[in-house]
């Protein structure tokens, strides 16, 4: 080391040149650098999961989970495979080794899933994704003394002018139930038109239906076909013909059943100063900045609580970039009053020039870091900021030391000696009586 340094002493022009290559692409990588509140961090797992209403955990276990669990053991790449069963609803996650490439495992998971063919008919296609840690920004809520679809669907006009905007990409929902179509029929209806609960079900299930009606040749080309059928409110699955009368009549689902729009039965829910609300959540996705969400979101908040009914309000909730805020004006507040404080005291023993350089020093290195934190693949967030504290200090340490270290000269009539610090660096100093 003590050779590099000695080099560097020996060629101003090469150390000018690597602190303004250190400057100018410290400050440029400085905005284009990956900033997140925490690491991302890659789960390596495929999620397979499967519906099957009103079965229980046993029923899906042996007739979905163990299919799948044999199919799946026969692919390369899976390191180990849990499987979760509960009522309606079974999910089997399956781990991938350290260096396989996840992409590659997950179409051979889709091509096992695919070739199991006794699934039973009442379960629902598989759904096989691969898991992501994605990472909130800050949360909406919207509560009041209001209906629950009414707090919905101003969530959901939340969330379609959230991500019509280029600088946000993802948007979820959050402490509300999913809508839910419920159809009932007494018995003594059923009895009286000779139906079941079956036919009932397969007239709904054809009725609520798009499909292709293939393509007709025209002089301007084809024209594609498509009978549209797909219902998507309660109204409108009430206007379902189930059975057709001797005298040509129809009877309606809606004459013979009670059809209702709501929501289904579950246990989330949301409420905000005792009043019901729904939440909507903001992710930062790739290169999105958590402090430009925030402001963005922010800037959306204030124009939309004017728009709001009166019965209706509209707050921000967990806005994780406050505490990266924090951490980040932490830092530059610290690091700026360190500066000067180095300054100050070097100044005081030594020459104004000399304290000038130990403490752009420090600022240089940082530069020299956020140059190189791309290239290694490292972001700024909290982990690293809070690195940056302790490498400030260590720098600031060194380099005092270098110039504090006491020194012994030979003091002679202007001639110039070779000394050594008690740190072992070799200095040349000029002195004159």
């Amino acid at each position: 080391m003590n050779r590099q340094i000695k080099w560097m002493a020996n060629n101003h022009v090469a150390a000018n040149l690597l602190m303004m290559i250190f400057i100018v692409g410290g400050l440029v990588m400085a905005f284009a650098i990956k900033q997140e509140v925490f690491p991302e961090i890659d789960l390596d797992m495929v999620q397979v999961s499967v519906a099957y209403p009103g079965a229980g955990p046993e029923e899906v276990e042996d007739g979905i989970l163990l299919k799948i669990e044999e199919n799946l053991s026969s692919i390369t790449g899976i390191k180990e495979i849990k499987s979760v069963a509960s009522e309606g609803f079974g999910r089997v996650t399956a781990e991938i080794m350290q260096g396989e490439d996840i992409d590659i495992v997950l179409q051979d998971i889709k091509a096992e899933i695919d070739r199991i063919i006794t699934f039973p008919e009442e379960s629902e296609k598989p759904v096989i994704t691969k898991t992501a840690n994605r990472r909130e920004v800050v949360s909406l809520v919207v509560y009041g003394n209001a209906p629950e679809r009414s707090l919905r669907e101003q969530a959901e006009a939340i969330r379609d002018d959230l991500l019509a905007m280029p600088e946000i990409t993802q948007v979820d929902l959050r402490g509300v139930r999913p809508y839910e179509i419920s159809i009932e029929v007494k018995e003594e209806t059923l009895r009286q038109y000779g139906l079941t609960l079956g036919q009932i079900a397969e007239r709904v299930r054809q009725a609520s239906m798009d499909l292709p009606g293939g393509a007709v040749k025209a002089r301007g080309g084809e024209v594609l076909i498509r009978t549209k059928e797909k219902r998507y409110d309660g109204p409108e699955y009430a206007n379902i013909a189930v059975l057709k009368k001797s005298n040509g009549t129809e009877l309606k689902l809606g004459d013979i059943a009670n059809v209702k729009d709501k929501f289904r039965e579950t246990d989330e829910f949301a409420r905000l100063d005792g009043l019901p609300a729904a939440m909507v959540a903001v992710y930062r996705v790739g290169k999105q900045k958590p402090l430009d969400i925030s402001r963005i979101v922010s800037t959306y908040v204030k124009k939309k609580r004017t728009a709001l009914p009166e019965s209706l309000k509209l707050a921000e909730w967990n806005d994780f970039s406050d505490i990266y805020r924090s951490r980040l004006n932490l830092l530059l507040r610290n690091a700026f009053l360190g500066l000067i404080l180095i300054f100050l005291i070097l100044g005081l023993f030594l020459q104004i020039r000399l304290a000038l350089w130990v403490m752009l020093g420090i600022p240089i290195s940082f530069l020299g870091a956020l140059l190189m934190m791309p290239s290694l693949d490292v972001s700024i967030n909290m982990l690293s900021l809070f690195a940056f504290g302790p490498a400030r200090r260590l720098l600031g340490a060194h380099d005092s030391r270098g110039f504090f270290a006491p020194r012994v000269y030979q003091r002679d009539n202007g001639k110039v000696h070779q000394g050594h610090s008690l740190c072992g660096y070799p200095h040349t100093s000029r002195f004159s009586r």
